[in-house]
């Protein structure tokens, strides 16, 4: 960035002045740059403008023309109607909805720009039309018309201080007509000429201000792919530094006890588990620090591998740290890896935020001695008050629950520590690429042989009494069953008082005869824990539970599951929680459980669950149905904020950029040659702190 871009201040740029200055200063708009960053959300080509003597009935047209008459027309409906002429044909423009602020800001004699679909009715009509106010006697004005117009993503706040497209328009217009923006070209000539680009600062110009479609294209393209390919850039930077130094711990001691665990297992691990735990044994050996993305499918056996790789920690004298989003998960963690590691002599911790300081205290002190032991905790892992002075390798579950900070903070516990990261949720190929695209990739993709597809359901509320009927049937029969009721953020008390109450109101009426037990997250750790064991062991035979069972729970018998407002999960939740049944030998039921009237989107979302059962394809699809910025669902995830490409629609440019970048990393890994200077430069200036971020998975 230019002196004059770093201290451009936007209240003195025409159009803008204080007030406005100050609204976009709170909406993250400060400099020059980031006003430039402001991109259209959308165009409409009114370049065209067809003479009013030219109509046609179901014409997609824009027309200019003088305000001759205006006024409120009483009939079947109230309206408000301008008829506007050109000299040549007359138009009339009606609106049946928002007639007083119509009737005030439209004047005879002033000239207007319209668009929109002509009818014909006892003349030529256009109803709700686009609409541009040129003022009196500026046919010649056409700003704001005869153009390809675009459209800003607008707010309340945007508003109050009259910031709408119209003045982005106007503030663009009397910034770029004319005159080239002040910003710096970084990209390589060589690239610039293989993909074609037009220079930086004409593309400003041209994704504002479009003199026709074609250049509006290049323009698009080229800030795209720059998104994609700025990116990109700090993956392949991060991925060459992390293999070129050699400063991790090589665990080159072969694990006894990994050894005896597989011997003392009873089943055979899957082959795709075999693969993983040698992709991971052959990471681990060498010095360069672990990377890696294990997913799977729920069910498919992800923890056993991610044990195997702390024990080859523990036989090479390191202790290794596994963090899970919620303390009900790392007390099923906890509970089964105890039991698994119980004849190795292996110590387990367990750290969540309901220990007492006491334990804690206990606990901080063994780990201070540095003695190769697994720990098992949610964020309280990060606490400054837990050390781990040798810690080797950190395992993360469901990842992407942690913010950036949080990972980063417990991998600085151990110096350059190996990290395995762990999703249930399958990646789609787009994710891969952007938010993991510096880690190495194993996938365990084969479903233990005693796993049976579920049979998944979707029915009405008014089937209630059905589906209870059936449950009574199945838990007569032995069986176990989960009634699921939705739990976040913005409505928890709401739902907690939901399942509570559904519980109370069930136990009593419809499955008085049923051990009936309940589960939220709001509980004590003891009582969860004794429920949780209750249902384990069969006491429970039918547990009603918040959405605190997702991940954990593995209840071979449980072969019901209900869930209850299904249209109010993401299909990826949706798929998280039928894992948690058809894990025995019984045939599995997951029901779905709707109102009539749901969205079009729940729909979907709903005849995606009944139709398959493929992880990958359902997080393909969610990821569509959601779009990007909502897949993950917080900020905090980490997950790169891209203000004018989208990875699902433009994956061809992002592939692209990657390979491009990959490229120039693999010819020039720390950006030393003359060509890449100004690159280097500006990713130092503007991407310093994602630079930063980027060193954490």
């Amino acid at each position: 960035m230019s002196e004059k871009e770093k201290t451009y201040e936007l209240q003195f740029v025409k159009g803008i002045g204080p007030k406005r200055a100050e609204v976009l200063h709170r909406h993250g708009i400060r400099t020059y740059l980031d006003l430039l960053n402001y991109f259209p959300r959308k165009y409409v080509d009114r370049s065209n403008i067809v003479p009013l003597d030219k109509l046609q009935p179901d014409q997609e047209i824009t027309v200019i023309g003088k305000v001759e008459a205006a006024g409120i027309r009483h009939g079947r409906r109230r309206l408000f109607y301008i008829v506007i002429s050109d000299g040549k044909g007359i138009l009339e423009a009606v609106w049946f909805n928002g007639i007083d602020y119509f009737k005030r800001i439209f004047k005879v004699g002033e000239w207007v720009s319209l668009s929109g679909k002509v009818a014909f009715y006892r003349g030529f009509q256009i109803t709700h039309p686009e609409y541009d106010r040129l003022g009196e006697g500026e046919l010649n004005n056409l700003m704001h018309t005869g153009k390809i117009l675009a459209f800003y993503p607008e707010n309340e706040a945007f508003k109050r201080v009259g910031l709408n497209s119209y003045t982005f328009r106007k503030i663009f217009f009397l910034l770029l007509n004319k005159k080239t923006p002040e910003v710096e070209e970084y990209f390589p000539p060589e690239l610039k000429q293989k993909r074609g680009f037009i220079n930086r600062a004409e593309a400003y110009r041209q994704i504002h201000i479009p003199e026709n479609q074609k250049i509006l294209e290049k323009a698009i393209y080229r800030f795209k792919y720059e998104e994609f390919f700025n990116l990109q850039l700090m993956l392949a930077l991060q991925r060459a530094h992390q293999k070129a130094q050699p400063i991790g711990f090589a665990f080159e001691k072969k694990s006894e006890r990994l050894a005896k665990l597989y011997h003392n297992l009873p089943f055979e691990m899957t082959e795709a588990q075999k693969r993983v735990v040698k992709e991971i044994r052959n990471d681990m050996k060498s010095p360069s620090p672990m990377n890696r993305l294990l997913q799977g499918d729920v069910g498919a056996g992800k923890t056993l591998v991610a044990l195997m790789a702390m024990l080859i920690a523990i036989d090479n004298g390191k202790q290794a740290a596994l963090m899970v989003p919620t303390e009900i998960l790392a007390e099923q963690h906890f509970f089964n890896i105890r039991k698994l590691v119980e004849p190795l002599n292996v110590k387990v911790h367990l750290i969540t935020g309901s220990i007492s300081q006491k334990e804690r205290k206990s606990i901080a002190q063994d780990l201070s001695g540095g003695e190769p032991q697994i720990i098992i905790g949610t964020h309280a892992l990060i606490y400054d008050s837990v050390n781990l002075p040798d810690l080797g390798l950190v395992v993360i579950d469901e990842q992407h629950r942690f913010g950036v900070m949080q990972r980063a903070r417990l991998i600085e516990k151990g110096l350059r520590a190996d990290v395995l990261v762990m999703t249930a949720t399958p990646i789609p190929r787009t994710l891969a690429l952007t938010a993991y695209g510096s880690l190495d990739v194993s996938v365990i993709d084969e479903l233990p042989p005693n796993r049976k597809p579920v049979t998944t359901i979707w029915r009405f509320d008014n089937s209630a009494s059905k589906i209870y009927d059936f449950i009574k049937q199945r838990t007569e029969a032995g069986e176990q069953a989960y009634i699921i009721y939705p739990l976040v953020e913005e409505s928890e008390k709401l739902d907690l008082k939901a399942a509570t109450e559904a519980y109370e109101r069930l136990s009593v009426t419809v499955f008085k005869n049923n051990r009936v037990g309940l589960l939220h997250g709001r509980m004590k750790p003891a009582e969860k824990d004794r429920v949780m064991s209750e249902f384990v062991e069969g006491k429970i035979q039918i547990l009603i539970s918040t959405t605190v069972i997702e991940v954990g729970i593995d209840v071979p018998n449980a072969t019901i599951m209900l869930i209850e407002h299904a249209e109010r999960f993401g299909l990826s939740q949706l798929h998280q929680l039928r894992g948690r049944v058809g894990r025995g030998r019984q045939k599995s039921y997951c029901i779905l459980k709707t109102p009539y009237n749901i969205g079009e989107i729940a729909q979907q979302r709903m005849k995606i669950m009944t139709e398959t059962h493929d992880g990958f394809v359902i997080a393909e699809k969610d990821l569509e149905l959601r779009g990007w910025g909502d897949f993950f669902g917080t900020k905090q995830s980490g997950m790169p904020d891209f203000k004018i490409a989208n990875p699902i629609t433009d994956r061809p440019i992002l592939e692209e950029a990657r390979e491009d970048a990959f490229a120039l990393v693999r010819s020039d890994p720390f950006l030393r040659k003359p060509e890449h200077k100004d690159l280097l430069r500006y990713l130092k200036l503007h991407l310093k702190d994602r630079m930063e971020l980027a060193n954490i998975s």
